[in-house]
């Protein structure tokens, strides 16, 4: 199991919020680091479920820390105060199995949205990766909150969003094509120029070209059907019959035609948790709990190369150390996604 440091701390501010930091007593800006308010704490309790944290001074007051719909607030000395606000669909998840664990991992997708644009993780990366985006946009769909990053959508000016040492990687294609459709239709200026790209990785019927410094043509395939069915595009193009590792990630599709192990190739991928969490899914396997928190946060990422892990020391110099980001959007999403369907794939084995 993979080591994970000292966790306590909150990252208030869902969507279109300011971002706040609290940790040992202090509250932070989560973007500059400044300094907003310190007490000296006797004792600290997180409710991750509950969007709060609430504080005993050695003084014996009480301070609370809490977010919900409409924004952040401060209560201390009776005084209520707001910190930041912009209304946010926070739904409760009530009479759903794990409604706890989705309320958590539904705000740490929110959390990591900043000026409309979804990022892996606010703390060390600056730019959106659109393989993250559209499975956070996916979730985001199922709770009302698509109006959060609606206008960095309709603003996409580039189909490939060159995060992975430059790579034009293929599956950006459809990824972007889906998210045009969940805010737009096939006027969005971008669309022509992605039909233009699809040439580039033609392979007689399918795509294939380097998606995460390797050739994933199911993966790449799949993501671009999928995009040109959600904006009505005509699709002449057919998954190729071959194994790939990352055909696995598609879960929400048709498998039918699926070419590979049957139990997978993602298992203990401790660094890249979603990956074993996108695989369960697709095989309608038990959760991986080993491949989440046991409390706040439930997501990460370690090692990546694209990473800047220097903005974890906002929360513990532990974090830059280990190269791990805590939480992880694509990861919140994964989880979320798969927990959210909990109910129908139970009922389908019974």
């Amino acid at each position: 199991m993979m080591y994970l440091p000292d966790m306590s701390f909150f990252l208030f501010g869902a969507g279109g919020r300011r971002k706040l930091i609290y940790r040992a007593g202090q509250l932070l800006d989560g973007l500059t680091g400044a300094m907003l308010h310190t007490w000296q704490v006797e004792a600290h309790k997180i409710d991750a479920a509950g969007y709060a944290v609430y504080l005993t001074t050695t003084d014996g007051g009480e301070i609370a820390l809490e977010e919900d719909e409409q924004g952040v607030y401060l209560t201390e000395r009776g005084v209520r105060t707001a910190l930041t606000e912009a209304p946010v669909a926070l739904p409760s998840f009530t009479g759903r199995p794990y409604a706890d664990r989705l309320r958590v991992l539904h705000h740490e997708m929110l959390v990591n949205i900043v000026a409309g644009a979804p990022l892996p993780n606010y703390l060390v990366y600056r730019k959106p990766w659109y393989r993250d985006a559209a499975m956070v946009a996916m979730a985001l769909a199922r709770t009302g909150n698509l109006a959060v990053i609606s206008d960095w959508i309709l603003g996409l000016s580039e189909p490939f969003d060159r995060n992975n040492a430059g790579h034009r990687e293929p599956d950006n294609l459809g990824q972007v094509l889906y998210l045009i459709s969940l805010v737009s239709d096939r006027s969005h200026p971008l669309a022509p120029v992605i039909l233009d790209s699809i040439a580039e990785f033609d392979r007689g019927g399918y795509i294939c070209g380097i998606t995460d410094f390797g050739e994933h043509p199911v993966y790449q395939t799949r993501w671009l059907k999928f995009g040109l069915r959600a904006l009505g595009l005509p699709d002449p193009f057919v998954v190729p019959a071959v194994e790939d590792s990352y055909a696995t990630l598609f879960w929400w599709d048709d498998r039918a035609d699926y070419v590979g192990k049957p139990e997978g190739y993602h298992a203990n991928r401790e660094r890249y948790p979603y990956l074993t969490w996108a695989e369960a899914h697709f095989f309608g396997q038990p959760p991986p709990w080993q491949l989440a928190g046991s409390s706040y946060p439930l997501t990460w990422e370690a090692q990546a190369s694209q990473a800047d892990y220097d903005g974890m020391a906002r929360l513990s110099s532990e974090f830059t150390a280990a190269k791990l980001c805590m939480p992880h959007s694509w990861h919140a999403a994964e989880m979320f996604l798969y927990l959210l369907d909990e109910v129908e794939r139970t009922n389908d084995r019974s």
